[in-house]
């Protein structure tokens, strides 16, 4: 080329791992558009296999086996793809860039048609990293380890088919703060102010807070309210389902909507912030309370 040698553009995301919603609606064009668009920036691309070797954009595509092979992992679908994401890091330090591709959205930054503006603008460094708590959950059996791992928005602990209140001892660092007897009890990232424990009757905490948020579904007593809990200390909730002819009732252990424990009596469940935050990429544009009133649709007035 007239002996004028090419330079590739000097990235700081140059190796770009990508991951999608497995049932994503017309999974092979949206991927092939974002791949063209990153390769396009100079980008090195690979796929987390599990969720893309369906379709026929993905034949060829290098694969990442973990989380040291990339720079920026870029997510597609709605939330529950990005809570998957989160539970399966490996290693923290790696950025997510979320693309909607699900439906409100809440935690994605970017929609397909935007793609092809700001990609380019991410990869090079123009964005701001927005750091958000997660909640490392571990779920014991005397000695027997049921579950550990990591959550973003909730752990919940509830009943099955049949509603009944149930009995679940709490304590925070040691020393007892109550016996809930409720339907159940969420545990709740302020990331995860916003999902379930909102639809609860918990309150709104800001994202930048380290915090877990208390929140009994439908308490037997008026007393017991939602109680926000400083994110250093660490909880404790004992399951205290009492035997009766309703003993084949299951109480179980549900992570982020998504991944469920049996839990049985007398198990227990140890909930504290990890000290690792998830990072998330974002442009500067939006603040939190812009997204609630886009999202949650505040301010707005009822149609006539």
């Amino acid at each position: 080329m007239n002996g004028v040698r090419y330079t590739p553009p000097m990235l700081t995301y140059p190796r770009v791992g990508l991951t999608v919603k497995s049932d994503l609606d017309s999974k092979d064009t949206a991927v092939r558009t974002i791949v063209k668009i990153l390769k396009g920036c100079g980008a090195h691309v690979c796929a987390d296999h599990s969720r893309v070797s369906d379709i026929p954009g993905s034949k060829g595509m290098e694969t990442f086996t973990c989380m040291d092979d990339i720079d920026l992992l870029i997510v597609m679908g709605g939330d529950g793809t990005i809570l998957r994401a989160v539970r399966e890091l490996e290693n923290f330090s790696v950025p997510i860039l979320c693309i909607n591709r699900g439906g409100v959205g809440f935690l994605s930054e970017l929609d397909m048609h935007e793609a092809a503006e700001f990609l380019p603008r991410f990869l090079k460094g123009h964005g701001v990293i927005e750091e958000r708590s997660v909640l490392r959950v571990r779920a014991t059996r005397g000695k027997k380890k049921l579950y550990e791992g990591f959550v973003l928005n909730e752990a919940v602990i509830s009943q099955g088919s049949i509603a009944r209140l149930m009995d679940l001892r709490t304590t925070v660092n040691g020393e007892e703060l109550t016996t809930f007897r409720a339907d159940g009890l969420i545990l709740s990232t302020p990331t995860g102010s916003t999902a379930y424990t909102l639809a609860a009757g918990g309150p709104i905490v800001h994202p930048a807070m380290s915090a877990i948020i208390l929140t009994p579904i439908n308490p037997h007593t008026f007393s017991q309210k939602p109680i926000v809990i400083p994110g250093g200390h660490t909880v404790d909730v004992d399951v205290l389902a009492k035997p009766n002819k309703f003993s084949d009732v299951e109480v179980s252990l549900t992570l982020d909507g998504q991944t469920y424990v049996a839990l049985q009596r007398d198990d227990t469940i140890e909930a504290h912030i990890n000290k690792h935050t998830v990072k998330f990429l974002r442009r500067d544009k939006e603040t939190f309370y812009g997204t609630l009133r886009k999202k949650l649709k505040w301010g707005e007035r009822p149609e006539d």
